[in-house]
Order: C-alpha cells, then sequence, then structure tokens
C-alpha cells in the first residue's frame, strides 16, 4: 500500500511539473514578437500554428499577389490570405526599397522566422531581429541546398529526409544550423504528401525550438560546406519525360515528384501529352520494339530506357484528362504511327 502512495504521489508531481514546464513555456512563447515571411500553403499552416500558440506576430511578409488562372483578378499567396484571416498586418514588397526598410525597421520584433518566401532577402532584413533570423528549410542541410529540396528528395530516392532550423546567412541556404527532425520517405510518398508530414513536423517542433533559441539551449553548428549539394528551381520543362532515356524507376520517380504542378509529359507527334496515372507493366520487355506505344487492359503501355511503363490516365492539349481504355477507342492510330 505504502508503495502504492509512493508512486501516485511520484505521479500527480510528475505531472504538476509537466504541467507548470508547459504553463512556463506558453508564456515564453505568448512574449515572443516574430516577422513571419512565406508564401505556399505550406507556410500559410505554419503561420496559423503560430498564431494558435499565443505568439506575437507582429507582421507578415510575402510575394506580392499574382494573377490567378482561373479568374482575371489579383490572388494574394495562401500566408497573404492567413494574415489577413488573423488580422495580422501585411507586406508585399515589389522590390526592396528604402520606404519598406524603414518600415520594418521601426518594428521591435526577436525573431525574423522565414519558411519558402520564394525571394532572396536582404542583409538589413537578416540583421533587422533582435535575436535571430530563422529559415524553416525542408531537407537535411547540407543536403539539398536550394529551391525544390522536397522533389530533389524523391528523384534520388532518400530514404529519410527531414527539416533543417538554422540562422540565415547571405548565401543561399549556408547558415549554420541549431537543430534538426527527421522523418522517414514512404516508397509511396508523393510531393505533396512529404510536404504535409513535413509541415506537420514544423508545426509540432517550432515553438519549442524557438523558446530553446531563446533560452540559448541550442548551439550553432556550422555546415559542412564540403559536403553541400543542390537541387535546381523546377519549371514546366523539368517534367518532360524523355521514354528512350529515362529508366522505369526514374519515370515513376519524377511522377511522385512533380505532382500537383508541373506535372510530368511527353511528347508524341510534336504533341504534349500530359500523364495522370502509372502503373508498373506486368509482362515481357520482348514483347516490345524500341520506342514502342501499345495499348493493354491495364492502359498504354510504353517502352523505356529499361523496361516498360503503362500510363493509365492521360490528358491531351486543352482537353479533359481521359483513360487509356478511352484513348483505345479514339486515338490507337495516333499512337501506332
Amino acid at each position: 500500500m505504502t508503495i502504492f502512495l509512493l508512486s501516485k504521489e511520484t505521479e500527480y508531481g510528475r505531472r504538476h511539473q509537466d504541467r507548470r514546464i508547459l504553463k512556463n513555456l506558453k508564456e515564453v512563447i505568448k512574449n515572443m514578437r516574430i516577422l513571419f515571411a512565406g508564401s505556399p500553403e505550406s507556410s500559410a499552416m505554419i503561420l496559423s500554428s503560430l498564431s494558435r500558440e499565443m505568439v506575437d506576430i507582429v507582421g507578415v511578409i510575402s510575394q506580392p499577389d499574382k494573377r490567378s488562372s482561373r479568374r482575371k483578378g489579383m490572388e494574394p499567396s495562401p500566408v497573404s490570405k492567413e494574415a489577413l484571416k488573423l488580422g495580422i498586418p501585411s507586406y508585399k514588397p515589389i522590390v526592396f526599397d528604402n520606404l519598406f526598410k524603414k518600415e520594418i525597421e521601426s518594428i521591435d520584433f526577436d525573431f525574423l522566422v522565414v519558411s519558402a518566401y520564394g525571394k532572396i532577402l536582404p542583409e538589413w532584413l537578416l540583421n533587422a531581429p533582435n535575436i535571430a533570423p530563422i529559415n524553416i528549410h525542408f531537407s537535411l542541410l547540407p543536403k539539398y541546398r536550394g529551391a525544390s529540396p522536397i522533389q530533389a528528395s524523391i528523384l534520388n530516392d532518400d530514404n529519410k529526409t527531414g527539416i533543417s532550423i538554422m540562422s540565415m546567412s547571405k548565401g543561399m541556404d549556408e547558415g549554420p544550423v541549431y537543430c534538426f527532425h527527421e522523418i522517414e520517405i514512404l516508397k509511396s510518398d508523393s510531393k505533396i504528401d512529404l510536404e504535409n508530414k513535413l509541415t506537420s513536423l514544423c508545426i509540432k517542433n517550432l515553438g519549442n525550438d524557438l523558446n530553446n533559441i531563446l533560452k540559448n539551449k541550442l548551439t550553432l553548428v556550422n555546415q559542412k560546406n564540403d559536403e553541400a549539394s543542390y537541387c535546381k528551381k523546377i519549371d514546366k520543362l523539368s517534367g518532360k519525360i524523355d521514354f528512350t532515356k529515362e529508366s522505369t524507376k526514374e519515370i515513376f520517380q519524377k511522377f511522385k515528384a512533380f505532382v500537383g504542378w508541373p506535372g510530368i509529359y511527353f511528347e508524341k507527334n510534336n504533341i504534349p501529352i500530359k500523364i495522370h496515372g502509372l502503373e508498373e507493366y506486368k509482362g515481357s520487355k520482348e514483347d516490345f520494339k524500341e520506342n514502342d506505344f501499345r495499348f493493354i487492359s491495364k492502359g498504354l503501355a510504353i517502352k523505356t530506357s529499361d523496361y516498360m511503363i503503362v500510363v493509365t490516365y492521360l490528358q491531351f492539349p486543352g482537353k479533359r484528362i481521359i483513360s487509356a481504355a478511352d484513348a483505345m477507342n479514339s486515338h490507337t492510330k495516333f499512337f501506332e504511327k
């Protein structure tokens, strides 16, 4: 009985201490002043999470509004929309001129927190926070510095990735790192899947990381520049497939890496055709001649540099997405040429 009571008291003491630590953490976070910079949906989710943690977000910097592809008007970035929803002052500078500099330097803030803003920030802005300019980078630095680390990790068929919480410097993703958080990459993960997982990982840890930086509990570690690798900016041409030069696996990795945008496509008879679905080919390699296209029960089977691949859904320019079965009914002769 005595052991039971002591055990219970100890458990109660631990719970009480945990609640006190959590309360203190929330109090520190509540007093934090952050200027946030970001643009895409993942960054908007991180901004929203900081707001829920009672952080004092003194302003938001995001990309200027862009012309909408669906409407004629201008469309604000997801981060700008979230800032408006939260009632946070937002800035959308076309250039970092003296007027913008004067406005930012009039604000008192502890951290500049950057998440996929989309532009290189001037040195004066990196020097503006009282404590540090923080960048949230979706890779384990120094691996995949640059604009497309999620896509690069999928294209290279990596087993793991993560987020780096780093101090920003003038060079691209070259600053020293405070900490890392790792996750496993599943074979089924697409760019969208992995971005969602990394965003959730950031939301789970960022508040505590900022608190630890504030209390000098994290030590900056310089990156090993000789181990650095870089990834390039993705554009529409990144998604072009050349079946004669690319392996089946490379095409599958591209499909996962470029899902959503820019997607992948191939050219046949000088017409670009988008691929919206892929499957493995189960037949014999001997069934095909070089550069052969053939309709089978599963879809449109195409010879690659090392084997075959099956396109299950495709799209001609200006047309709706169709199944390969529908394509067989109306485009057989097109693919025989």
